[in-house]
């Protein structure tokens, strides 16, 4: 494999979005922005490889070449992936109902947690939304998350706990059906020729075993970390809730953020194939950390093939599903969720990254090391 000095230049892009915005206020405050300008600037840098060197050396085909650096297929994609897979009229329509409805919502989770223990309410929230995620979709449950959290008894630092640890429980549950997310929905499309013939089930069969222990996990977890809270009455402030302008704003700064994931890993398309395709699932696996800061549907569409064995795919969804809870950029909820609360990435990554490397120990001993792999079948 020749290296090429523009893969330095994409290297350089994954290490300056690691790590600019825990080391620049400006960025952190502009995060969405930011990301978009790395992701313009990947695709940039990308357009410059030689194609011709590409054909021999990664064996592209005409219209692999095609694909990368600028080309329309990308910016439309960019551009109309936001709407057409429902993220911001979803986040604008949820805003809006949540706007004007806010106070029957606050009256009904004031009515509840008089009745009902704070712990088992957290538990219920973060363990369904997981689960139900691939049903409702992980958009949908992101944001009853975010409004359900608001109306809890709970200080911001709590709230943000819960949140992140909900992030995960449905970052995992959504890959169940090919409903839950883009991930899903790719996974199966690339898995529906032989061996496979993968159908609406394909995910729940090969992957439920871990990922129902693993939603059930995140709300035990939630309720530790709720502390020695009460029930008490909640009020959303207006601060909190924002104005009609705040949820357009949100809304807008979703469709550019989706957008910047698009764009980077379009950018990134040429490293991905050229060094982490064809090396062990075992390496695979913690490689695909990260899912962190790219787009995993995009990872998930250059990793996945019918060549691969159960296990092998098993090790690259799990390695993406978990690793996409530990920082903002790695999953839509985490983008809705943080947007909505005003979560900084530090503030995510303080608990984030610990929960998201030790899940992922977890799940590698599991995946690779123990014999314990239930195939369910519908």
């Amino acid at each position: 494999m020749q290296f090429d000095p523009l893969d330095l230049g994409l290297f350089a892009i994954v290490l300056i979005v690691l790590v600019g915005p825990f080391m620049v206020k400006k960025i952190e405050h502009n995060l969405e922005v930011f990301l978009f300008v790395m992701g313009v600037l990947a695709v940039t840098i990308s357009s410059f490889y030689n194609k011709e060197l590409l054909v021999e050396t990664l064996n592209y085909t005409e219209h692999e070449v095609g694909l990368i650096g600028w080309n329309m297929h990308l910016v439309m994609e960019a551009v109309e992936e936001p709407i057409i897979k429902g993220i911001v009229p979803a986040v604008l329509v949820a805003g809006l109902l949540f706007h004007y409805g806010k106070s029957t919502v606050q009256k009904a989770m004031n009515s509840i947690t008089q009745v009902v223990p704070v712990k088992i309410i957290v538990f219920l929230i973060v363990s369904i939304l997981g689960l139900l995620s691939s049903i409702i979709t992980a958009i949908i449950a992101s944001l009853l998350l975010v409004e359900l959290m608001n109306c809890m008894p709970f200080d911001r630092q709590t709230k943000i706990n819960l949140v992140i640890i909900a992030c995960f429980s449905i970052g995992l549950g959504a890959v169940l059906t090919p409903v839950g997310e883009p991930l899903s929905t790719i996974a199966i499309t690339k898995l529906q020729a032989e061996p496979y013939h993968a159908g609406f089930f394909f995910l729940f069969n090969q992957l439920a075993v871990y990922i129902i222990p693993g939603c059930l996990a995140m709300g035990l977890l939630a309720m530790f970390f709720t502390g020695k809270a009460k029930a008490m009455e909640c009020k959303v402030t207006e601060e909190e809730d924002g104005g009609l302008r705040d949820v357009v704003i949100r809304a807008i700064k979703v469709y550019i953020f989706v957008m910047a994931l698009l764009l980077l890993g379009g950018g990134m398309k040429v490293i991905i194939d050229k060094y982490i395709l064809g090396i062990p699932p075992e390496y695979i696996y913690w490689v695909n950390m990260i899912s962190a800061i790219l787009d995993n549907a995009t990872l998930t569409a250059a990793e996945i093939s019918t060549k691969m064995s159960p296990i092998q795919i098993q090790a690259v969804l799990m390695g993406l599903l978990v690793s996409g809870g530990m920082l903002i950029p790695g999953n839509i909820p985490n983008i809705i969720s943080a947007g909505k609360l005003g979560i900084s990435s530090k503030e995510w990554a303080k608990l984030g990254v610990p929960l998201g490397l030790v899940l992922m120990l977890i799940y590698f001993i599991w995946v690779f090391y123990i014999p314990f792999h239930i195939e369910f079948h519908f």
